[in-house]
């Protein structure tokens, strides 16, 4: 192998190596400029208006799985009004929770919540569910036995 055909190859090698090295440095540049875009917009979600509003229901003795049919029926014309169901929930272990009915609801704002909750019970279709749904709840003082919390996330929560 002569000396210029050895330079030629060197060369040639330094010229893939530069290559490789400004692809990985692009690639990089590429993957921070998302990244630090995909955090920019978690932290403008954090900032939202977005409410969870978590209601537990105390059904009357014995009247828990009656209570859940109920909410099972319900919940159709609920999400067609925009109430945004995380998720229901009905305890399976401790005595004491039993007669139980727990469930989540997301609302984009405390106003949404309002607006929502009141288009769906000024709704005919769901005044039979309200009713149907009276006989199963525990009553204390006179007043249905329900008890209902409006919750911010926390700024470092998963659920925004």
């Amino acid at each position: 192998m002569t000396t210029r055909s050895a330079l030629k190859v060197y060369g040639s090698w330094r010229l893939q190596g530069w290559t490789v090295c400004s692809i990985a440095l692009a690639s990089f540049v590429a993957g921070w400029l998302l990244t630090a875009w995909l955090t920019q917009s978690q932290k403008v979600r954090a900032d939202s208006n977005r409410v969870f509003e978590l209601l537990i229901y105390h059904a009357a003795r014995g009247k828990g799985p009656a209570l859940e049919s109920v909410f099972r029926d319900a919940s159709k014309i609920m999400a067609r009004h925009g109430i945004d169901v995380v998720g229901y929930w009905v305890p399976n272990e401790d005595p004491a929770w039993s007669d139980t009915f727990v469930y989540l609801v997301a609302h984009p704002s405390r106003e949404e919540a309002n607006k929502n909750w009141h288009a769906l019970h000024v709704d005919p279709e769901f005044r039979p569910y309200i009713e149907s749904a009276k006989p199963f709840i525990q009553k204390a003082d006179e007043k249905y036995n329900v008890d209902e919390v409006y919750m911010r996330p926390a700024d470092f929560s998963a659920m925004r």
